[in-house]
């Protein structure tokens, strides 16, 4: 029998807590594989969480994502970052894009482009990143690698308000996750995108009760 390794959800909630009466509309925005789009989508299908996704927006000719949406559905649409001469820019085109499709949540899916406040102020408290990591430690890129090198014991996922400032804003819902001590980058990573795929739907549902 494999070993179960305990991870550890903050608040914990029940399900009763985040019934949602009016559903949600969701914009995604992801940069990769679509990992955390698929769980989203997969819990609303489960019917998990109350919403749907008319429009996810990638940013990556070769990203997965694509892939993903097309089997469930879901309309996709590229906008290439390297075709807009400013962040400001792109941001402009995101926040077009999902005000014709009446989004009212913006999900930061493993999107790897900083956002600016034309997102930002489009959508005010509700725009939502999620960081492999328990965030105020090790923001920005590879967090994974920077908990490996700090040699910490425990680290995890945070999912949290976007801000101006990068991976910061208002703490929503974390998952720790132990550090073993013969983890790898691919390792821990994989133990932590479970988590990630747990509480990414729980969060949402949070958030719209906290900021409706």
């Amino acid at each position: 029998m494999e070993n179960v390794i305990p991870s550890f959800i903050s608040p914990q909630l029940s399900s009763e807590e985040l019934i949602l009466e009016t559903p949600l509309k969701l914009g995604v925005l992801a940069s990769g594989s679509g990992t955390n789009f698929e769980a989203i989508a997969n819990a609303i299908n489960q019917q998990q969480l109350n919403a749907t996704i008319p429009l996810v927006i990638y940013n990556n000719p070769q990203a997965k994502v694509k892939n993903k949406a097309d089997a469930l559905n879901i309309e996709s649409k590229l906008l290439n970052h390297r075709e807009f001469k400013r962040r400001e820019e792109l941001d402009q085109a995101i926040v077009d894009q999902f005000k014709a499709c009446q989004v009212d949540w913006v999900i930061m899916a493993g999107w790897m482009r900083i956002v600016t406040p034309v997102l930002l102020e489009a959508f005010p408290n509700h725009v939502i990143n999620i960081h492999p990591s328990l965030l105020p430690s090790f923001k920005g890129i590879k967090a994974i690698e920077q908990a490996l090198e700090a040699k910490v014991k425990i680290t995890g996922c945070t999912v949290h308000l976007a801000s101006l400032e990068v991976d910061s804003g208002d703490i929503l819902l974390q998952a720790a996750v132990p550090v073993l001590p013969n983890d790898t980058l691919e390792t821990l990573h994989k133990r932590i995108q479970i988590e990630e795929h747990k509480i990414f739907p729980l969060a949402i549902a949070l958030a719209a009760k906290l900021y409706p």
